[in-house]
């Protein structure tokens, strides 16, 4: 199995019920796609570096992914980047040495 992290970055103008909406539903999209969410991070809403979108703060959230394959990956990536609701994420491949 591998392992999987991805940070992603939900839009701040959402109300708290549509930030969880957003967060069930690419929950959904991965445990579909027959990967395992480990362990869901919610960090809050926090300052970014830099403005994306225009937007200062975002809601950031960290999914611990094990997974088979990387079909999961790879849909999650897809839907986010024609997503307006995440205005950015990371997919990290965990390697243990």
């Amino acid at each position: 199995m591998k392992k999987y992290e991805i940070m992603f970055i939900v839009r701040p103008t959402l109300s708290e019920e549509e930030v969880q909406g957003v967060v069930e539903k690419y929950s959904k999209i991965i445990t579909d796609n027959k990967a395992k969410i480990l362990d869901t991070k919610k960090m809050g809403q926090l300052e970014l570096a830099y403005e994306i979108e225009d937007f200062k703060t975002g809601y950031y959230f960290v999914f611990d992914i094990e997974a088979s394959d990387d079909s999961a990956i790879k849909e999650f990536d897809r839907i986010s980047l024609i997503s307006s609701d995440v205005i950015r994420h990371l997919i990290t491949k965990i390697d243990h040495v």
